[in-house]
């Protein structure tokens, strides 16, 4: 059985309802108001092994903010309760990835310090009807709520669409290298002070 979470939650905005396996094969059903969101995170799902099951839907008539926010609030605590208290892990993961012409790259510390420190220069902002700075406040709610620090940096790209496929790829396998369990630590917390 793998390190799993389920989380509910529903406002005045949103309702999501989220099961997450973070030993999974990489399996997703994701259906939400957003469609270019559902695209992302079938990608991060694909690429960092992880399995997860989405459903999800929200005041996207106004503007798809309030919903790509709770989505990474929600899959921030999924993750942390997946991760089941840092034990064991490996808990720093790097992944550069391309897509095209955009070269991106995630640095991951699972280490309970939320910080997001978010290089992306982008000369254009749109991809359809989806505002791709919407991709900066996914992963602020996420780290926010998993107690990550991560680092994204844009060190090449042009088109939208495939910058944000290049980061959220390099995520899933920057969060599946770090979660990974590592043997040698003996189920202990990966920090010289013994507590994340």
């Amino acid at each position: 059985m793998g390190r799993e979470a389920k989380i509910d939650r529903k406002t005045r905005e949103t309702e999501i309802h989220l099961r997450f396996n973070l030993d999974g094969s990489g399996g997703s059903q994701i259906s939400t108001d957003i469609p270019f969101m559902d695209h992302m995170l079938t990608l991060m799902t694909a690429h960092g092994f992880m399995d997860m099951e989405l459903s999800a839907s929200g005041d996207t008539g106004i503007d798809y903010h309030h919903t790509g926010e709770d989505l990474g609030s929600c899959l921030g605590l999924a993750i942390k309760d997946a991760l089941g208290g840092f034990k064991g892990i490996r808990r720093f993961g790097e992944a550069t990835v391309p897509m095209d012409e955009a070269l991106a790259r995630v640095v991951i510390d699972i280490s309970n310090r939320p910080v997001l420190s978010y290089r992306v220069s982008l000369k254009k902002r749109t991809t359809g009807n989806f505002d791709v700075g919407l991709v900066k406040e996914f992963f602020r709610a996420l780290v926010t709520n998993a107690g990550i620090t991560m680092h994204v940096d844009l060190i090449a790209g042009e088109d939208p669409h495939h910058i944000s496929e290049a980061i959220f790829k390099a995520f899933g396998r920057a969060l599946d290298q770090a979660g990974t369990v590592e043997g040698r630590l003996n189920g202990d917390v990966p920090s010289t002070k013994g507590l994340l």
